[in-house]
């Protein structure tokens, strides 16, 4: 589930629509890929930073990161209870921006990716969990994940699960560690997903190497969720895969 996503905005935009101090020069990134150094926006003593971070958690009990599965996503609804990010929800909660992320509709042994943006192409932001990591030898690494949710359409005519996009008018509460996990969790919670439309793109968005504008140029014409749209979370007994797969 959402192995792939862009960023494509550039810096300036990016910082005033975020906030931070910061003024880092990210290039536009139309493939960001796992284990790679993402974007995220973080709070420190009231003041929200701009950090590069290992996209893939890792927490901090693990000895050897070979050892432990790679995580991308986090399923929003047991976050706070699983012994890997609990303490992480409660205290290092975070942004990761994005203006587009891919998913692939899987038919037999076809895939068909598809790239789910606002209308409007503008920014929005995935709501995260951080850890740093210290390894053996005393090196830190900051490391991340996004949180997923059930799918909401149109993406659940692709996918039954898909990232949570948070409500920018949500964002100060999600990232004060003063908030507590309940009301956290409470913030997940709108329908923000099916604001987004599906567009059909081209396949050379599965190599990780291909990494420009032309990946998000449409084969189709765009979905977008109808009128009247189910805003629901799917209930418990709902197909599940196994969290922290690429694509769950």
């Amino acid at each position: 589930m959402c192995g792939r996503y862009a960023i494509k905005t550039i810096p300036e935009v990016m910082q005033a629509a975020f906030g931070y101090e910061e003024r880092p020069n990210f290039p536009p990134r139309y493939n960001i890929a796992p284990t790679q150094p993402v974007p995220v926006v973080t709070i420190d003593q009231g003041r929200r930073r701009f950090v590069l971070m290992r996209w893939g958690f890792i927490p901090g009990w693990v000895k050897d990161p070979k050892d432990f599965p790679l995580v991308i996503n986090v399923r929003s609804e047991t976050a706070r209870e699983k012994p890997s990010f609990r303490a992480a929800f409660v205290r290092r909660r975070a942004l990761m921006p994005a203006d587009a992320f891919y998913e692939w509709h899987t038919v037999g042994k076809v895939k068909t990716p598809y790239m789910a943006r606002r209308p409007d192409g503008g920014l929005f932001a995935f709501p995260a969990l951080w850890e740093t990591w210290i390894s053996p030898d005393g090196s830190e690494i900051d490391t991340v994940a996004m949180l997923t949710s059930p799918a909401l359409p149109p993406l659940a005519t692709i996918h039954h699960r898909t990232p949570v996009i948070l409500d920018p008018a949500n964002w100060n509460e999600w990232l004060d560690p003063a908030t507590g996990a309940d009301r956290a969790a409470a913030l997940l919670e709108p329908a923000v997903q099916n604001e987004l439309e599906l567009v059909p793109v081209s396949p050379a968005v599965n190599r990780v190497a291909n990494d420009g504008p032309e990946l998000q140029e449409p084969t189709g014409a765009p979905t977008t969720a109808p009128a009247g749209a189910p805003s629901r979370r799917r209930s418990a007994a709902e197909p599940q895969n196994r969290q922290g797969s690429l694509f769950d």
